[in-house]
């Protein structure tokens, strides 16, 4: 499942580039067991298949009812440039539009420059901190401060 493969790699990467650790498994439990998390009416969950693999993810949020979030974006390093990212992320934008949301958020680890790349080129802009960090119930409290300080916050507005 690209999800698990996902956090675990994000997870792994978080501990050797920031010492920070995270409990990657109630992560997919709480991805793979909230029907309304990445669902429609407010949620998108978007997988890319090429040939008879799976190749990329992206999923959006409600943050709140004006704001949903971009989440778990992630391509394959076999399948990256080529295109599947922005592929994905048009995508949820367009369907973040359709939802009614005015804004679109994202945090993302500092190391994941392509990423952020990305973001950029479809109109996300860096940002301080937003409330609601997804990650404040995976990780413990006194880490939080380290987190924020590798972590690149972004926003768009629809």
């Amino acid at each position: 499942m690209l999800i698990s493969e996902y956090l675990h790699w994000i997870g792994e990467s978080a501990r050797r580039e920031y010492t920070l650790s995270f409990d990657v498994d109630a992560m997919v439990e709480s991805d793979m067991s909230d029907p309304e998390k990445f669902h429609p009416p407010y949620g998108r969950f978007y997988v890319v298949r090429e040939d008879d693999a799976f190749v990329g993810v992206g999923c959006l949020k409600r943050l709140d009812e004006p704001v949903g979030e971009v989440q778990r974006m992630y391509v394959r390093a076999s399948a990256r440039g080529k295109g599947i990212g922005r592929l994905i992320v048009d995508r949820l934008i367009v369907d973040a539009r359709q939802i009614g949301y005015r804004k679109l958020r994202l945090e993302s680890l500092k190391f994941l420059a392509a990423a952020h790349a990305l973001y950029k080129s479809v109109g996300f802009v860096e940002i301080d901190p937003y409330g609601g960090n997804s990650m404040r119930e995976y990780q413990a409290s006194d880490s939080i401060p380290a987190y924020r300080s590798s972590v690149v916050f972004m926003e768009m507005t629809l």
